[in-house]
């Protein structure tokens, strides 16, 4: 092949290529992905204000235990109230026995510091050792409720000198509501039921199980059976069975767990803070419910032993009439049964809630087991 021939050629060639080229579509893109659409800003959830943590308590202040002006002489060893022979105060075990052991070892403690002579505190395995501790002056101070104080004073002579002071408990049911939060010198009974029992009035508690403090309770014990006599009931037949509990505040667990239909207790250990029962039980109140009140009781106090030194009683009564007017000795004596104060009464306080029990019969002396 010539030389111009293979000229041609490749000119033919390249020119063909060109016009292909030209001809060919034009290169499909890869298509593109949509953007992907803006998402609507969210509103941040409201920041919800912290839940406050219930405010601590204030503890009360330590009670003040300065020496008392009355203060009788320091006594020689072995006379009575010195270290080896110390006065000895019995508190009966009408509610939480620790909680009566800790402020009976403070009021001790302070009677210690403000009258300088030494005491030893116990409290009574049941109403009655209390009260035979002062009887066989083992106990010289007593703190016994208003029964117990009557039988001390019938069988061994021993006599009030303190009586107690507490703002007026009430319930849904006692015609004395009005008073509520008053101070005053009585309380009452409270007949109590389980909601479940149904156990609403005197009427229903025949063949039912029943719940008594101890029988030297007067809340828990004689004016209840004293009230059940009146309203048909015969308390030692009507019965299906019956038990002493103990304190006011067993008698209100044993009913709200059933184990008594129905019971008696002070009014209203349901709800009283001092016995607190709420803490460990936070639907006592709607469980177990009150139906019926005794009549008005005077209230419990201090008492001491007939050959007790009237020096020594006196700088007793001073030192704790002197601890209801210290807010440390206030909270102390609140701590123990509930007081809100105690002021000083004559040995015949009781006399006319004696003649109540007379009346109905019942002879205090009698009942000293």
């Amino acid at each position: 092949m010539s030389k111009r021939l293979t000229l041609a050629l490749v000119a033919l060639m390249v020119s063909l290529s060109l016009i292909m080229a030209a001809c060919a579509p034009a290169p499909t893109e890869a298509p593109t992905e949509p953007p992907a659409p803006t998402a609507v800003p969210t509103e941040a959830p409201p920041t919800e204000a912290p839940t406050a943590a219930p405010p601590t308590p204030t503890p009360p202040p330590p009670p003040v235990c300065d020496l008392l002006a009355s203060a009788p002489p320091v006594p020689a060893a072995g006379e009575l109230g010195s270290a080896d022979n110390p006065v000895v105060i019995t508190f009966v075990p009408s509610g939480d026995t620790g909680k009566i052991t800790k402020a009976g070892t403070a009021i001790a403690d302070c009677l210690t510091t403000m009258t300088g002579l030494a005491y030893k505190m116990e409290v009574g395995t049941s109403f009655a050792a209390s009260i035979e501790a002062m009887g066989a002056e083992k106990a010289q101070v007593s703190f016994l409720n208003t029964l117990s104080a009557l039988l001390a004073a019938s069988k061994y002579q021993v006599y009030p000198v303190l009586l107690a002071i507490r703002k007026y408990n009430t319930n849904d049911v006692d015609p004395d509501a009005a008073l509520a939060g008053e101070p005053k010198p009585f309380y009452k009974g409270q007949f109590i039921a389980n909601v479940d029992s149904g156990v609403t009035a005197f009427a229903d508690l025949k063949g039912k199980s029943f719940c008594w403090v101890d029988p030297n309770s007067t809340s828990g014990y004689v004016m209840p059976r004293i009230i059940l006599k009146a309203n048909g009931i015969d308390p030692d037949v009507d019965f299906s069975s019956v038990t002493n509990a103990g304190s006011h505040d067993n008698v209100a667990i044993a009913v709200y767990n059933g184990d008594c239909d129905a019971g008696v207790t002070f009014v209203n250990v349901l709800t009283d803070s001092v016995a607190n029962l709420a803490a460990t039980y936070p639907d006592i109140a709607e469980k177990v419910k009150p139906f019926a009140v005794t009549d008005r009781i005077p209230n419990d106090g201090m008492q001491v032993i007939a050959g007790l030194d009237p020096a020594i009683r006196d700088a007793i009564v001073d030192g704790i009439l002197f601890m209801t007017q210290d807010p440390g000795g206030k909270a102390v004596l609140k701590g123990l049964y509930n007081y809100d104060s105690l002021v000083a009464v004559e040995p015949n306080t009781y006399d006319e809630f004696l003649g109540v029990l007379t009346k109905a019969g019942i002879d205090p002396a009698e009942l000293v087991k």
